[in-house]
């Protein structure tokens, strides 16, 4: 068997990194959620965060507010990561997340929580730093300097759209649809070979509905 494996990023491709964490700074620094704008670097600098508060904020995020188990998640990704598995597309979580010292066993238990919570299908997963190549014939991410390493290293790389990269060069996609399409695309101009669906539901299940989330409102 031959299957396509595509690398997928967590944070600002799955899930709404910048919203989350965008609330625990405001209760963090007593400031209006609305005074930290959503369109930012990827330094945060325009939220006035030196280097160690930044840091110390992650932390804070992670550990004591528990955001990587509570983040909403990117509009389509849940739906179209299940076309993409159920078509033979191997999904292989690669993230970084291992940023906070000390406390790897939370992060690692919420990011796993959390794709059970919104139910994003995943064959294996991978917590990296560098994130060099592990054997992915796509990958999909946000963080401009992750991009520009896997592609240099000779890579094909899908850089999901967020205000921080608009300066990456294409393929640049600002929404599950386009990431989809591309990948079913690349995946049968390679000649990959289709595999069975997600273990876990009966062939009959349509996993598409199960995993649709209930309205807010």
């Amino acid at each position: 068997m031959n299957p396509f494996v595509l690398g997928v990023d967590l944070d600002g491709v799955c899930g709404d990194f910048t919203g989350a964490f965008k609330q625990v700074v405001a209760e963090e620094l007593g400031v209006l959620p609305e005074s930290l704008p959503t369109n930012r670097s990827w330094g945060f600098d325009e939220w006035g965060l030196n280097p160690a508060l930044l840091d110390d904020l992650m932390r804070t995020a992670a550990v004591k507010h528990r955001m990587l188990a509570r983040m909403e998640p990117i509009a389509g990704a849940v739906e179209a990561l299940w076309r993409l598995s159920d078509a033979g597309v191997w999904i292989r979580i690669v993230t970084h997340r291992l940023y906070v010292n000390w406390s790897h066993a939370v992060v690692v238990a919420d990011t796993v929580a959390w794709l059970d919570e919104v139910q994003i299908p995943y064959r294996d997963i991978c917590f990296l730093g560098a994130k060099p190549d592990v054997a992915c014939d796509c990958y999909i991410d946000d963080a401009p300097h992750n991009v520009k390493a896997l592609r240099a290293a000779g890579n094909e790389v899908i850089c999901f759209g967020q205000p921080y990269n608009t300066d990456i060069a294409q393929p640049r996609m600002d929404n599950w649809v386009e990431v989809e399409d591309y990948v079913l695309n690349l995946a049968a101009d390679g000649g990959h070979q289709v595999q069975i669906q997600l273990p876990g539901f009966p062939v009959h299940v349509d996993r598409l509905a199960s995993v649709q989330r209930p309205d807010p409102g």
